[in-house]
């Protein structure tokens, strides 16, 4: 997969994934994306482009499928969101 428009340098944002060398961290962008419309978000940050949304969200794809094997909760996780679930 095509991760041009994502950069990682470790003296910019702390190695975070960020878009293009900007200093806009994917995670924010990501944010955005599930609280803004994308006409907003480019009114906010001038510098993203169009194409950044999707390389964000193939990028953020990318990393969650690679989490098989280190799960981001636990089994004892998984009973809490049963119990959560069930009260909505």
């Amino acid at each position: 997969m095509d991760y041009s428009r994502i950069t990682i340098r470790f003296d910019q944002m702390g190695g975070a994934p960020c878009i293009r060398g900007l200093r806009i961290p994917v995670s924010v962008v990501l944010g955005m994306l599930a609280e803004m419309t994308r006409e907003d978000i480019l009114k906010a940050c001038p510098d993203l482009e169009e194409e950044d949304f999707a390389a964000a969200l193939k990028f953020a794809a990318s990393v969650l499928s690679t989490t098989k094997n280190s799960p981001l909760y636990t089994e004892d996780d998984l009973d809490d969101f049963g119990e959560i679930l069930k009260e909505v």
